[in-house]
């Protein structure tokens, strides 16, 4: 598991994680503000492209949370009690997104009545059966979750930049490349 001397940056899976999510999530959200009216060509492409952005979410955030679990994460550098505590509350909230918003897509699509469709691979993931008032709630909630991810991811990119600019800390080339003695 992890070991008594944690590494100074995070490893390189830790870093195609994090830098894969953050594309996709940018491929997602970008996808759904262009995606065009209802019943066009546009939207069925984009609805597809922000449905595999969203599984593939997904997919890497139960991979990426089993490789920190596995692997563990660099020691915390030093800060005050406060950066500390919105440091940890602002990475549990990204875990929640990443989580969450594609499980809420997901059961939103389902409780509208269709599967969701992962186009290209035949498959169809049904959770749950329609019920239109469940779907009201998923879609506010699915909403309201993705607006806030831009508030959310704007604080952690604005951090990460106060943190290598104002504070000239090793906060951001932690995630960016390996240390030299690994």
């Amino acid at each position: 598991m992890q070991s008594s001397k944690r590494a100074p940056s995070y490893s390189k899976p830790a870093m195609f994680f994090h830098w894969t999510t953050a594309v996709l999530i940018v491929v997602g959200l970008f996808a759904i503000e262009i995606r065009g009216p209802k019943g066009s060509d546009s939207r069925l492409f984009w609805n597809a492209v922000h449905i595999w952005a969203g599984s593939l979410i997904l997919g890497l955030s139960v991979l990426r949370l089993l490789w920190r679990l596995w692997h563990g994460s660099p020691a915390e550098l030093a800060h005050s009690p406060v950066q500390l505590f919105m440091a940890r509350l602002t990475h549990l909230a990204l875990y929640l997104l990443i989580f969450v918003q594609p499980l809420l897509g997901i059961a939103m699509v389902n409780t509208g009545g269709n599967a969701v469709t992962l186009i290209g691979m035949g498959w169809h993931i049904r959770l749950f059966g329609a019920d239109p008032v469940a779907h009201q709630f998923l879609h506010n909630a699915h909403f309201l979750i993705g607006n806030a991810a831009y508030w959310l991811i704007g604080l952690h990119t604005f951090a990460a930049l106060a943190h290598h600019f104002v504070f000239q800390d090793a906060t951001l080339t932690r995630m960016t490349r390996l240390s030299r003695d690994r």
